[in-house]
């Protein structure tokens, strides 16, 4: 790896199965990652497989998208369980 040059497989929360989906939805690069809506993605990804994803494949949307916005990400926003719990949190808030 070039120094400064980061890879969809470089982002923490990222496996074979996550590069999988992102290359279902055409991403191929960090910096076009970095462009993209956690939330479309999901949508398009459930489109595009006929299947409703399970939601944590959101949370892993979030955290790497949010890591490809920003390299210096504190390390617990890079982790798909914090986002996972914003997410519920935020459930939580409609529901009242």
């Amino acid at each position: 790896m070039t120094k400064g040059t980061r890879h969809l497989a470089d982002l923490i929360s990222i496996g074979p199965a996550m590069l999988q989906d992102f290359e279902l939805l055409g991403i191929r690069s960090v910096a076009q990652l970095a462009r993209q809506n956690p939330q479309r993605m999901y949508a398009r990804l459930n489109r595009l497989s006929g299947q409703r994803q399970d939601p944590c494949v959101l949370d892993v949307f979030c955290a790497a998208v949010a890591q490809a916005r920003n390299p210096r990400l504190p390390a617990e926003k890079c982790q798909w369980w914090y986002w996972s719990k914003r997410r519920k949190q935020g459930s939580k808030e409609v529901k009242r």
